[in-house]
C-alpha cells in the first residue's frame, strides 16, 4: 500500500464504517476523523518517505467504571475500551532500529540490540518501546525496526490510560509488522504491563491494558494468573445516560509514589498473614485482627483493605446490575464505589486543603445531578479526571456549569469502543 493508497482510502465509504466502529460517530465526526489520520499519514511521508508493510493502528484509552485500585491485589474490575485513542501510522524497516515521531515532540529512537531495561531510560518513551519489544521476544513473537508517527487524543496524565493505550499500540506494531497480527488480547495486556512494570519502572495492575487490549464493556477478574474476562452487552446511551469524563487539572506524572503506596500497604496487610496479596485473605480474617493490624499497617493500610474487599463486592454486584438491566442499582455501586475512594482508600485529595479539585468536580456534580445518574474518582486518583453518568438531557448544562470551574473542553463525552487494539488500514 502507498500513501496515495491510505489517503484514498481514509476519504472512503469503508473508512466512514470503520470510523462509525470505532468511534461512534456521524456527520462532524467523520471530518475530525479524516482530518486526523490524513494528519499522521502526512506525517509519516514527510518525515520519513517509507512505505514498506505500510499501516494505520489504533488503540484505544479506557474508562475503570468501577473496581478502584484493586487489580494489583488481584482483585474485580469493570472497565470499558472508550472511543478516545492512541493512533499510529507504520511502517517496517530492514534493520532494528525503531523511530517515533510523536505530534508535539520530538524524534525517539530506539536500538532493539538491546532489550534489557535502561536504568536511564526509566519513565520515557524509549523504555515502554524497549520494554514492549522485550515481552514480545520472552513469549516468541518476532521483533524489528519500524518509523512511526503517532497521535492521541487520550490526555496525558488524565486517568484514561494514555500510557495503557501507547503500550498497546506499540505491542500491535510490532505484532502486525513481523507476526501477521495474531497475538490474543490478554497476552498484548501482559507484555504491555511488564513494559510498563519492569522497563518503564512504574508499578501497575492490569486492568488498564487488559481493557484497552480487549475493547467493549469487559468485567475482569484477576484472581488467577490468567485473567477471566466477562464481556457485557450494554448501551448506557440507550437508557438514557452519557458517561462524561471531567479532566480536572494536574497530572499523574508526579504522583508514582502515592499510587505505589496503595498496592503497598495493601500487600502489607496481606503479608501480616503470610499472603502476597489481598485476595489469598479473607475478609474475615482483617476484621478479626484490625488491633495488630494497625500497629503493622497503620490505618491507612487498614482503612484500604476493607476498601479492597468491599469494592470487589460492588462489582460484582455492578455487573449483575448491568446483566439484569437494573440501572438504579448499578447507579448506587458507583455511588458507594465513590464515596469508598474517598474516605478509605483515600485517592481523591493530597492533603493540600488549598488545592481539592477532585472534590470540587465531585460536589459541584452532586448539585448538578440532584440525585439522578452517578459520580466516581476516575483512575488512580490524586490529580486528573472524575467519571459522571449524566442524563442525556442534562449533558448540554453539565458540561457547560464542569468547563466554567475547570477550563474550556474540560469535559469528554465518551462512549464505550466495542474494539480494543484495530489495524484500521
Amino acid at each position: 500500500m502507498s500513501y496515495m493508497d491510505l489517503k484514498r482510502m481514509i476519504k472512503s465509504t469503508q473508512a466512514m464504517e470503520r470510523f462509525s466502529k470505532l468511534y461512534g460517530i456521524r456527520d462532524v465526526g467523520y471530518t475530525y476523523q479524516m482530518s486526523r489520520y490524513t494528519q499522521i499519514v502526512k506525517l509519516h511521508e514527510d518525515v520519513y518517505n517509507n512505505e514498506n508493510n505500510i499501516a494505520v493502528i489504533s488503540s484505544p484509552g479506557r474508562s475503570e467504571v468501577i473496581g478502584n485500585h484493586t487489580d494489583h491485589n488481584h482483585g474485580i474490575v469493570l472497565a470499558a475500551a472508550i472511543n478516545l485513542d492512541a493512533l499510529a501510522c507504520v511502517a517496517s524497516r530492514d534493520d532494528h532500529l525503531v523511530r517515533l515521531m510523536s505530534e508535539g515532540y520530538g524524534m525517539v529512537e530506539v536500538s532493539l540490540d538491546i532489550l534489557e531495561p535502561v536504568e536511564e531510560e526509566a519513565g520515557t518513551t524509549a523504555a515502554l518501546i524497549r520494554g514492549v519489544a522485550a515481552g514480545m521476544q520472552k513469549h516468541g513473537y518476532r521483533v524489528g525496526g519500524f518509523d512511526a508517527a503517532v497521535t492521541s487524543d487520550v490526555l496525558s496524565g488524565s486517568g484514561m490510560s494514555s500510557s495503557a493505550a501507547f503500550e498497546v499500540l506499540i505491542c500491535a506494531v510490532f505484532d502486525q509488522l513481523y507476526n501477521g497480527f495474531v497475538m490474543d488480547s490478554t497476552l498484548r495486556a501482559q507484555i504491555s504491563q511488564y513494559a510498563e512494570n519492569q522497563f518503564f519502572m512504574k508499578p501497575c495492575g492490569l486492568m488498564d491494558q487488559m481493557a484497552c487490549s480487549t475493547g467493549g464493556l469487559v468485567g475482569i477478574d484477576f484472581k488467577n494468573p490468567e485473567p477471566d474476562v466477562t464481556p457485557i452487552q450494554y448501551s448506557f446511551a440507550e437508557k438514557g445516560y452519557a458517561m462524561v469524563v471531567v479532566n480536572t487539572g494536574g497530572s499523574h506524572d508526579d504522583l508514582t509514589a502515592n499510587y505505589a503506596a496503595i498496592p503497598e500497604e495493601m500487600m502489607s496487610v496481606a503479608a501480616y498473614f503470610g499472603e502476597s496479596s489481598l485476595r489469598r485473605v479473607r475478609k474475615e480474617q482483617v476484621l478479626q485482627e484490625i488491633p495488630a493490624l494497625r500497629e503493622k499497617a497503620g490505618d491507612r493500610g487498614v482503612l484500604r483493605a476493607l476498601h479492597f474487599y468491599e469494592e470487589n463486592e460492588r462489582t460484582l454486584q455492578a455487573i449483575k446490575a448491568l446483566k439484569d438491566d437494573h440501572i438504579t442499582l448499578f447507579f448506587r455501586m458507583i455511588k458507594e464505589s465513590g464515596i469508598s475512594s474517598w474516605t478509605m482508600l483515600q485517592n481523591v485529595t493530597l492533603h493540600n486543603p488549598a488545592s481539592q479539585p477532585l472534590a470540587v468536580s465531585l460536589a459541584l456534580a452532586d448539585i448538578l445531578l440532584q440525585g439522578e445518574g452517578a459520580s466516581r474518582i476516575h483512575g488512580g486518583g490524586f490529580a486528573g479526571t472524575t467519571l459522571h453518568f449524566v442524563p442525556l438531557d442534562r449533558v448540554s448544562q453539565f458540561t457547560e456549569e464542569m468547563n466554567k470551574v475547570f477550563g474550556e473542553n474540560a469535559c469528554h463525552v465518551v462512549d464505550v469502543r466495542s474494539e480494543g487494539a484495530f489495524i484500521v488500514f
